[in-house]
């Protein structure tokens, strides 16, 4: 079954499910920022199977979000290696996370803690505003229309509709 594509929307949720929108890649991710590089390295910690982790791990390259450096040349082999574009991703694994240790932990706690090198401490994920740094929540924020949001959509009835209600 083909599943329906999501890179056109104009939502950054759905273009970010798009791309990122099956349970492997965000586990490449993660075990990306825990320092895994190689190929057999990603297989071994995932228990994924070989031809899915090499369509992942393309998918991340085409996209920008790890760069493949090769490490040796005869046979060729490389590491990925985390972009800018996929260093950016760290918050939202962060935010995961934060979810997940709240409404998923066992009652013995977390199973990863976040640890901040710069203060010292244990800590976890905070959304906040960019501006006033207070803490984001569903009841003080609305969602608008941005200007990339595309022309012939905005007047739709059930569009209007939506974003008439928050605001």
């Amino acid at each position: 079954m083909k599943r329906t594509s999501f890179a056109q929307w104009p939502c950054s949720i759905a273009r970010t499910m798009d791309l990122l929108g099956d349970w492997w890649t965000p586990l490449v991710l993660r075990d990306a920022f825990y320092g895994v590089r190689r190929f057999d390295e990603f297989q071994q910690a995932l228990g994924i199977a070989r031809n899915t982790l090499a369509d992942r791990l393309k998918r991340l390259v085409d996209e920008g979000l790890l760069e493949k450096v090769p490490y040796q040349t005869e046979p060729v082999r490389y590491d990925y290696v985390l972009t800018e574009k996929g260093r950016d991703f760290y918050p939202v694994l962060l935010a995961m996370t934060r979810w997940g240790d709240k409404w998923l932990a066992t009652e013995a706690g977390p199973p990863i803690t976040v640890h901040h090198l710069a203060c010292g401490h244990d800590t976890h994920a905070e959304i906040v505003c960019a501006e006033c740094r207070e803490p984001l929540t569903p009841d003080d924020t609305r969602m608008r229309r941005g200007p990339g949001f595309p022309p012939r959509l905005a007047q739709r009835p059930d569009v209007e509709e939506r974003f008439a209600r928050q605001e």
